[in-house]
């Protein structure tokens, strides 16, 4: 997965520098007439679309508004037993942790990694552990904002080597994302904005 990711940030940054190195360096009496005459209100556009413009918030839209939709949640008094069971019902590989009572106010994460080391490998009980046991605690986690960009998401899921990340604004806890999610909205992302340089280049602008 980690090669995946670095792979399409290399193709990515391939492809649009090699169009964007076409567009503004191509003699004009190569240049379709079309182009020519539009170029300057066309490139203002394509400034304005630029790459890498989708936000957090973007795929928070998209995946839905509701909780159970974006993003779910168990209790620090949960058992470890609980909340698999939740993630494997859910199709997830994690959930928020809060406290009883306190749904807006995170207090960590768990994931099947957790449970993997800190359950199966140290032989401990799924029905009688607390969540709040092994969970990552809120003081060591990742989170991005509504704003954060999602390639700068990718990277820091990339670089902490996580496939979740809490998305937390002025109130508290607004959603999670996976690295699936941005993945699927960065390429989607590049897939656009080439097609945008594609028609530039032909003159559909």
């Amino acid at each position: 997965m980690q090669g995946g990711i670095q792979a399409l940030f290399s193709h990515g940054n391939v492809l649009k520098n090699a169009v964007l190195h076409h567009v503004r360096l191509a003699p004009p009496a190569t240049r379709p007439l079309m182009l020519a005459r539009h170029e300057s209100a066309s490139a203002a556009r394509m400034e304005e679309h630029g790459f890498e413009s989708t936000m957090i918030s973007d795929i928070l839209k998209g995946k839905g508004t509701s909780a159970d939709g974006s993003w779910l949640w168990c209790t620090t008094d949960d058992t470890v037993y609980e909340a698999v069971k939740s993630m494997t019902q859910h199709n997830v590989g994690a959930l928020v942790v809060v406290q009883p009572g306190e749904q807006k106010s995170i207090a960590g994460i768990i994931t099947e990694r957790d449970y993997l080391r800190k359950i199966i490998v140290q032989g401990r009980s799924s029905k009688s552990t607390k969540v709040g046991d092994i969970m990552t605690e809120e003081n060591k986690l990742i989170t991005v904002t509504p704003d954060t960009k999602a390639l700068k998401a990718m990277q820091l899921m990339t670089d902490n080597r996580i496939r979740h990340i809490p998305v937390i604004n002025d109130t508290g806890m607004i959603g999670m994302v996976s690295i699936g999610d941005v993945v699927r909205a960065v390429v989607s992302e590049h897939r656009e904005e080439l097609n945008r340089l594609n028609a530039f280049i032909q003159g559909g602008y």
